[in-house]
Formats: structure tokens, sequence, C-alpha cells
């Protein structure tokens, strides 16, 4: 589907400027949307611009989603405020752990934090308040971490005689390194959380397991898409199967493309409504990013949760209602527009062009990958705001 967007926003709501208060909030992608890697894609500065009111402040509801998730909430929003040349609030900043936030029962569990960045921090700032590191874990038992020959150390653990079980397992985002974490985390599915022994048989269901960010792929400066955390937890789906016979079983996939980050976006485009003086409900969210497996499919997926809250038709499996209970809200969006840009993974004249949705979101529907609107870049898709 390749269709302008060029008068979509405002011949679509009837906006033709913005002295009035609109009633659709934006959602953008960053990574190859508005930077490859640290590099602004031109003309960035100067079009949110339009965006940026005389007092300073965005005229248009606006939140960036990323499935990044190696830093702090307030690190991103000083990152994108130099970027795009205005103040973006943390308020403003969904990463791909956000909406773990939302989910209190998880929090007082015994966790193991597994990615990059500052994890106490990430997990802290979450609500977290029990958590355990690969590098802690390391440290208590010495003679698991086995594949570099010359860190082998054949002392048995754990080392800490109070050293606590292992509730859950919680996956942030790609680790430096991926043969120790992918060897303990496997370690612990089969252990139920205390790997001092492998047990007669092997439990299953395993202990929970909560991950973020599915991208297999991403773009940076590198002419060629890198592995992302998708890739990451693929090796250790098949990993655990090839040891076990058994799928590996995600209590929750959290970050583009679930519901679940969607929803958690749109309160908060409600909540920067509220700051910049928009009282009324925001009616429609135009999804803009690079990605056809995550950002295109989130925000289709959620258009089409949406549409089935609407007409109480109930939802798709993974429902919000099952993961937060009773601190699922009405969600106030009536609709989700997905708009894919051509400046990042997708590029629709290179035959490299590969089918990587997460693999408990398949089969994926037809039309959930097609895009409402195509254009060529993050511009084009607010150039008439004035």
């Amino acid at each position: 589907m390749r269709i302008l967007l060029r008068p979509v926003i405002a011949r679509a709501l009837g906006v033709r400027n913005l002295s009035s208060k609109p009633k659709f909030g934006l959602l953008f992608d960053i990574d190859g949307v508005i930077v490859r890697g640290r590099n602004v894609l031109p003309p960035v500065p100067e079009a949110f611009k339009k965006l940026n009111g005389e007092d300073g402040k965005f005229r248009v509801p606006t939140v960036f989603v990323t499935n990044s998730g190696n830093a702090l909430r307030s690190q991103k929003a000083a990152d994108l405020s130099k970027w795009i040349g205005f103040e973006v609030s943390e308020s403003q900043v969904v990463l791909a752990h956000s909406p773990l936030r939302m989910f209190h029962k998880l929090h007082d569990k015994q966790v193991l934090i597994s990615g990059q960045g500052p994890l106490r921090e990430i997990a802290k700032e979450l609500g977290f308040k029990k958590t355990t590191t690969i590098e802690e874990l390391v440290k208590n038992f010495p003679n698991l971490d086995y594949v570099n020959m010359l860190k082998r150390n054949p002392q048995s653990g754990p080392i800490d005689p109070n050293f606590p079980t292992i509730e859950g397992i919680m996956l942030f985002s790609e680790p430096i390194s991926w043969e120790t974490p992918l060897q303990l985390i496997v370690d612990l599915l089969m252990t139920n959380g205390m790997p001092t022994a492998l047990p007669d048989t092997i439990p299953y269901p395993h202990i929970p397991v909560w991950a973020c960010n599915m991208d297999l792929l991403w773009v940076s400066e590198s002419p060629i898409p890198r592995y992302g955390h998708g890739a990451f937890l693929l090796c250790l789906e098949q990993l655990y199967k090839k040891v076990t016979g058994k799928e590996l079983i995600y209590n929750a996939l959290i970050g583009k493309p679930s519901e679940i980050t969607y929803y958690h976006a749109n309160h908060m485009l409600m909540e920067h409504a509220k700051s910049i003086g928009i009282e009324h409900n925001i009616d429609t969210i135009y999804a803009i990013g690079d990605n056809i497996n995550t950002d295109i499919f989130g925000a289709n997926l959620y258009d089409k949760y949406l549409s089935s809250y609407e007409s109480e038709e109930g939802t798709t499996s993974r429902s919000l209602e099952n993961l937060l209970g009773k601190d699922m809200k009405e969600p106030s969006a009536k609709a989700c527009i997905s708009i894919l840009v051509k400046t990042g993974v997708h590029q629709r004249e290179s035959q490299f062009i590969v089918e990587h949705s997460p693999r408990d979101f398949l089969p994926v529907e037809d039309g959930l990958c097609k895009p409402a609107f195509i254009v060529e870049h993050v511009v084009k898709s607010f150039s008439t705001l004035n």
C-alpha cells in the first residue's frame, strides 16, 4: 500500500493548523525514524519545530516509543531533547520495559535481571525490590560459567549460603556477551531457580519469564541491520527446546509489537495531553515507525484491540485483561493508525526483507503487517502541521 501521507493528518481530522487543540496524538519510534545509531536523520530537528508552540512546549500530544531497553527514561529523554532541538520530558518516553511499571504483583518477587546498562536502576525505577544480576549469579555459582576456559573455576555454589532462590527471569535487553546468560538462564529454568544440581525431573512449566524487546534486527550507523534482543530470545528458545524437548514459555512479552506497550503509550499520551492543556480525549493515535514486524504490526494489533474493545467481541489471545487484571483501565483511543517510514529497517527496494515476527505472535493475520500509510521519512508524516 503506497499512499502519500502529506494531507492525511490535517485533512482526515479537519485540522489545517494547530491553533485548535488536536484530538489526535503521535507515537514516534526512535531508531530508524529519528536517528540511525547516534546520527540524527535530516531534517528531523527543523521538522520537529512544527510541533513546538510559542511557549516552547509540544502543541500535539507526543510520546516516543522505542524497543531500546538499556537506559533510564531520563537519559533517553535527554538524548531526544538534543536530537530534536527542544525539551522532551521523561514522561514522554516509553522504553521496552516501561509497561512493567503496571505489573505490581511482580515487584516483590526475587527476579534475575538480564541486559546491559544500569540494570539495577532500571529495575528500581520500574518498581522491582529484589533483583539478582547475571554477574551475581556467576559469583555465587562459579562452576556454571564454563565457556571461557581462562575463567573456569570448579568451585560449587552458592558461595553465599543465603543466596535467594530465583522466582522469575526478567529479560530487559540483549546482554553484551551472550554465552554466559544463555547457559545460566537455561540452568535456572531447569532447576526451579536454584542451580545447585540437575533434578531427576526437569520442572515444567518452568519459573516465569518476562521478556522485553522482540526486535530481531535494528538499524545503526552500520550499512547492514544488526541483531537485537529478539535474536537473543530466539537463541534462548532454541537452546531450551534442544536441551529439554519443551517450548520456552513467556509469561509476558513486553515492548513492540505487544498490545500492552501501545496501551501503556496510549495512557502516557493522555498524560502528556493534560500537561500541555488538552483536557479532551485523544481519539486517534498515529504510530510512526520503520519496522514492519514491530512498529506496524504492533500499531495494527492495538487498532484491532481497540476495535474489539469497542464492539465487545473479545480480544487477542494475549489479552491485556489477563496481564493486568484489576489494574486494567479503559483505553482512551478509538483507533491507532500505522505509518511506515523508509529510513530504517524496512527498505522497499531492497531484497533484504526478513519475516521475523516474534514466535508467540504467529501466525500473523493478513493485513496486520500492512501500514496504513508509507512515507519517505518522518518529516512527511506531519509536514502539514503548521
